[in-house]
């Protein structure tokens, strides 16, 4: 969807939510009934902006608030020195990148980054961030409740508010109760919400070194990277294409089983040549649909042995003992390297049966890849080896976590996508490859 269309979207919902509270707060049959259910349920709408507000957990704050009261304090004390503590590193971080701003120094990492929905943040998971963005301003707000309970300072209320398409939470104090304390309680209940928020941090950075563990007993790790994405339509679609939560184990003969080993064998495959294919030669002549045509391209200089519409077969080359000619057939891709692998002719030796190593007849940027990838036939890929790598929409893999139960991949990649993003601050491990297919059968 275009942005603007979201754009169009977003300004049409608030527009009609404006209109239709205030049509109903104008309109006599109904007005009363209608104030009548705000003040009910905490309910108000204004330009862009929807809020709740409630004093239903007074109580709870109130019972946790004053669990342990010399714990708390001790708590909420460092929280003060955090707080004072990120605000001198803050303003030193904000002082240098303006010092770097205005000499137009390149910065070689940079310490703040913005997130930008749809630029270094995809569309696809801007719910997950939003939901993240609501779970932490909730825990924020929390703590502010709770160390103005600790402080013998009045919560009136809790409340949630939706402007525009920002999720968030606030708490409202009695102001009379917050300046009548002294500026060191006031500093506990003010630093109390970024502290609880470096908490989370710290939290979610335990949880996400420790998931491969707690989630062991559904999932195995460095045995292969999964697909987590697939476009639809994309050439590496379809019923033999490539499928959301499958294992990705190899790449023509080159084991996968972390990021490292897929540059590895990306690396690997764009040095050395097509791997061949042992073929009796018996087997050959009678797969070959095209034994006569063996014309020069002008363009490529190279055999062209088989119909150019043909999506497939696949023109391959192959030597024999008893003519030192190199002899040409178009055979069909997936039959041929289904047989065993080789480098040389040298590693088709077989007594009593004539074979041949046959080489898929490509030019020198273009390889063909045989990609296995859970319990489908191979994957046959005919490109240049970096676009599995850079050049695609097609596809995510990481190799972080091994689904043992595919059908049910869907719902846990739900459910833990949005986990990450409550590490502020904290790159994700996940690595992102994109995958297109130039051909594939």
């Amino acid at each position: 969807m275009l942005p603007t269309t979201w754009i169009a979207l977003v300004l049409g919902f608030w527009s009609t939510l404006y209109l239709l509270d205030a049509f109903l707060k104008t309109k006599k049959p109904w007005s009363r009934n209608y104030l009548s259910f705000l003040e009910k349920t905490g309910l108000s709408v204004s330009i862009c902006q929807c809020r709740w507000y409630s004093n239903f957990f007074n109580r709870t704050f109130l019972r946790v608030g004053q669990w342990k009261l010399n714990i708390l304090r001790l708590w909420f004390t460092v929280g003060v020195f955090f707080g004072l503590v990120a605000m001198l590193m803050s303003v030193a971080i904000l002082t240098l990148l303006i010092v770097n701003t205005f000499r137009q120094q390149p910065v070689e990492q940079q310490v703040l980054t913005p997130v930008m929905p749809g630029i270094n943040l995809p569309t696809s998971q801007i719910w997950y961030y939003l939901l993240t963005l609501l779970v932490c301003g909730i825990l924020h707000e929390v703590g502010h409740a709770i160390a103005a309970v600790r402080e013998q300072v009045k919560v009136n209320g809790f409340g949630l508010f939706l402007f525009v398409l920002y999720p968030g939470a606030y708490v409202d104090l009695s102001s009379e109760h917050l300046n009548a304390v002294s500026p060191l309680r006031q500093l506990r209940i003010y630093c109390a919400g970024v502290w609880h928020n470096f908490i989370i941090v710290i939290g979610a950075i335990i949880m996400l070194i420790l998931l491969p563990f707690i989630l062991m007993p559904f999932y195995s790790t460095g045995q292969a990277v999964v697909i987590t994405s697939v476009l639809e339509g994309s050439p590496v679609s379809g019923p033999r294409g490539l499928a959301v939560g499958e294992p990705l184990t190899s790449i023509s003969g080159c084991p996968v089983t972390n990021q490292d080993e897929w540059f590895g064998c990306i690396s690997y495959s764009i040095k050395e040549r097509s791997l061949g294919h042992c073929m009796p030669t018996g087997l050959i002549h009678q797969l070959n649909t095209n034994p006569i045509k063996t014309n020069l391209t002008e363009r490529k200089n190279l055999i062209d042995c088989c119909n150019v519409t043909s999506d497939t077969h696949l023109c391959f080359s192959y030597n024999t003992k008893s003519s030192p000619n190199t002899k040409f057939a178009c055979l069909p891709a997936r039959t041929t390297t289904d047989r065993p692998v080789c480098k040389l002719q040298s590693d088709c030796y077989a007594p009593k049966l004539e074979l041949v190593c046959a080489y898929p007849l490509v030019d020198n940027q273009t390889k063909l890849l045989r990609i296995n990838h859970g319990r489908k036939p191979p994957l046959l890929f005919l490109g240049h080896p970096l676009d599995l790598h850079y050049s695609g929409k097609y596809l995510v893999i990481s190799n972080i976590l091994l689904f043992r139960h595919s059908s049910k991949y869907r719902l846990s990649h739900h459910l833990f996508q949005g986990f990450p993003f409550l590490v502020i601050k904290v790159k994700l491990v996940v690595e992102k490859y994109y995958i297109p297919a130039n051909w594939y059968w």
